[in-house]
């Protein structure tokens, strides 16, 4: 899929792709490059229709992402310091600092785009005016995945057909309309820049302000798992995590204190089904020696937990740089 021939506009659309980064040098150098190319093959395809820089923005406080800007030397790229920790501050630095684009596509350091990528986003965007359009993200091992986790699907991530409309995304591979997201006010919470969720609620907060979200199967990027995630404690915890994560969204997308009690109390009914019912899989992949059951019903049971976590106040930030990844907090309304 390519970008759709145009006639010379009076005014290009300016794009703005943002990669958000945390000291992750290596994979940082050889992103950039394909971004570069990216960029390129779009402005020359659309025929100017489009421009598009790169932007990183670094949340490091030592700023180890500025030597690699630096060393790279590439056109179109810069830097933008972020010195508050959490992914949604730099998300928020990127919406910010593309004050002057149109369109907003954000990457992964730890991704890498395959052929077509922008192009692909873009066209999707064109074709359907949504503020939103959200893309494939595929993954790639370090190394030989264990059976169990294979079995389990754990880093396996949707498919849909392009143009199916959605209420949630990711913004690992995420192109935004910002005319569309000033109009709604939409930020990412700073709340949750260590517990993750940022971008659900993002996400569902822009279907809320009634924008359309799609999807667009062309565009993939590939994530790269790092043998540190590839272990059934990380995967589970990344279960629990989600299951946190969701029901914590759900609280601040409901103001009223009467509406959020209800919601704490279906949080903690539904967490403790899931648990049961995850139980039950669990054994039966004992008894039949079921990898596929054992790491799905271990999966069910983690995201339980953690939802019924959530609904009494538990917090899991899963990126807490101080070593303190359980609290109790109460979610303020937003």
């Amino acid at each position: 899929m390519s970008v759709a021939a145009a006639p010379l506009p009076t005014a290009p659309v300016p794009v703005t792709v943002a990669v958000p980064t945390y000291r992750r040098p290596a994979e940082l150098r050889a992103l950039l490059p394909e971004l570069v190319v990216q960029a390129a093959e779009v402005t020359d395809a659309s025929r100017g229709r489009y421009t598009v820089d790169v932007l990183v923005v670094d949340n490091d406080p030592e700023g180890s992402a500025a030597a690699v800007v630096t060393a790279v030397a590439l056109p179109g790229v810069r830097y933008a310091a972020e010195p508050r920790p959490g992914i949604a501050a730099v998300r928020n630095r990127a919406l910010d600092e593309a004050s002057g684009a149109r369109l907003l596509a954000f990457i992964d350091d730890d991704e890498r785009p395959r052929a077509g990528w922008l192009a692909c986003l873009l066209d999707a965007w064109d074709t359907t005016g949504a503020a939103a359009v959200s893309g494939r993200v595929l993954a790639e091992y370090a190394g030989e995945l264990d059976p169990w986790l294979r079995a389990g699907d754990f880093f396996v991530r949707r498919s849909l057909p392009t143009g199916t409309e959605i209420d949630i995304a990711a913004t690992g591979n995420l192109l935004l309309d910002l005319d569309q997201i000033r109009q709604t006010g939409t930020r990412f919470e700073a709340a949750l820049g260590m517990a993750g969720g940022e971008d659900t609620l993002f996400s569902r907060s822009l279907v809320r302000a009634g924008r359309r979200m799609v999807w667009c199967d062309e565009s993939a990027v590939v994530d790269q798992v790092p043998a540190e995630r590839m272990t059934r404690a990380w995967v589970l915890a990344r279960a629990w995590s989600h299951g946190n994560a969701a029901l914590l969204t759900e609280l601040r997308l409901t103001p009223a204190a009467l509406p959020r009690l209800a919601v704490r109390a279906r949080g903690l009914g539904r967490g403790a089904l899931r648990v049961a019912g995850g139980g039950v899989r669990w054994t039966w992949g004992v008894l039949s020696r079921s990898h596929r059951h054992q790491a799905r019903g271990l999966r069910t049971v983690l995201r339980g937990a953690g939802m019924a976590g959530g609904a009494v106040g538990v917090v899991y930030e899963e990126y807490a740089r101080d070593g303190r990844r359980w609290h109790l907090a109460r979610v303020a309304a937003r």
